[in-house]
């Protein structure tokens, strides 16, 4: 390899380094975006920084830096040296967006997720997950105990299923059926979608009472009031049983292998005859896809933060067959990259 080639990968390798290492730097300026709400202030645009900071009740020169490198990140453009707009990936950031992404970004920036991740050499060492020792508490305890961090988790979660919900409704055959139930559906965005587009289903939105907490204004917002119920629950104990449908979104690779085949268990005895479990989540290829460093970051995330794993198609085959389920589909949600709809039916 002549050296001039030898020059530029290296060049390119230490930009990728560099990059990745600022990471952790660019999603708190993301956060701190959202939490000064500078895409709201500076709305239309363009607006200047002094005016922007004046909304914020930030100092003048600070906000300019801010907006700055929300620029080289993107998100904003320089009209003129005091002078910013929004851009589309900006807007994103705004609550008001019909793709808001604000809470996810609020979500997935806040100490509760990110201080574990301090940890990660133990949790590679050990297997063990970080956040327990670090919190005191298991994850989804702590989100109990702190309401403000449990609205912003229900609604981050709705913001990552907004392309499900668009995707799947056309993805799978529901007519066959009469009525679904979805696990830990949270506020009811997935479920909504697929009432919505089938009207002679009926569904259950099955959660705790927290995870349920936004549902009813959900459904209320679909019209879907006598149509849809809310049930609250632990889904480790039991699941409402009798429905032709159960619809399992981001639920299993929150848990170890164990948890998670009691979960699908416990679908496998409320379902009705004839019926399917349809679990959405991301299927791992066998040998890595470069182009999806998210879903290998989730996993990271699964280790780190809940104890969850993501999984290869082989991984929910086993995981199938010990709750007596058995796969027969898995294929891609194009429109809503990196999930995957299995389709598993009783053994």
């Amino acid at each position: 390899m002549n050296t001039e080639v030898e020059a530029a990968q290296t060049a390119a390798g230490r930009e990728l380094v560099v990059r990745l290492a600022f990471g952790t730097m660019a999603a708190h300026t993301l956060r701190a975006a959202v939490r000064l709400e500078v895409v709201e202030l500076i709305g239309d645009g363009p607006r200047t920084a002094a005016e922007t900071a004046a909304a914020a009740g930030t100092a003048h020169q600070p906000m300019t830096r801010l907006l700055r490198a929300l620029t080289a990140l993107g998100l904003l453009t320089q009209d003129a040296p005091d002078t910013f707009s929004v851009t589309p990936a900006g807007a994103l950031l705004g609550p008001g967006h019909p793709d808001s992404l604000a809470s996810f970004v609020r979500m997935f920036t806040d100490p509760a997720i990110v201080r574990a991740w301090e940890h990660l050499e133990n949790s590679v060492r050990t297997g063990e997950t970080a956040f327990d020792p670090v919190f005191g508490t298991d994850f989804f305890s702590h989100l109990a105990r702190h309401p403000e961090l449990s609205t912003d988790f229900n609604a981050a979660m709705s913001q990552a299923t907004s392309e499900t919900a668009a995707a799947l409704p056309r993805a799978f055959d529901f007519s066959r059926f009469a009525s679904v139930t979805d696990v830990g559906g949270g506020n009811g965005t997935l479920l909504a979608a697929v009432l919505d587009a089938h009207p002679r289903l009926s569904g259950t939105v099955f959660d705790t009472a927290d995870g349920l907490a936004e549902a009813a204004k959900t459904l209320a917002q679909h019209g879907l009031e006598d149509r849809c119920s809310l049930v609250s629950g632990d889904f480790f104990r039991s699941v409402p049983p009798g429905s032709d449908v159960y619809l399992l979104k981001s639920v299993l690779h929150d848990w170890t292998d164990a948890r998670a085949a009691t979960i699908l268990r416990h679908c496998r005895r409320a379902l009705s005859p004839g019926g399917t479990v349809l679990i959405v989540e991301p299927v791992l290829p066998e040998a890595v896809d470069t182009e999806d460093a998210g879903t290998y970051l989730s996993d990271l995330n699964m280790m780190v933060n809940v104890g969850g794993r993501e999984r290869t198609r082989a991984d929910f085959e086993e995981l199938c067959r010990r709750a007596a389920l058995r796969v027969t589909s898995v294929v891609p949600l194009a429109d809503a990259a990196p999930y995957s709809l299995i389709e598993a039916v009783a053994d």
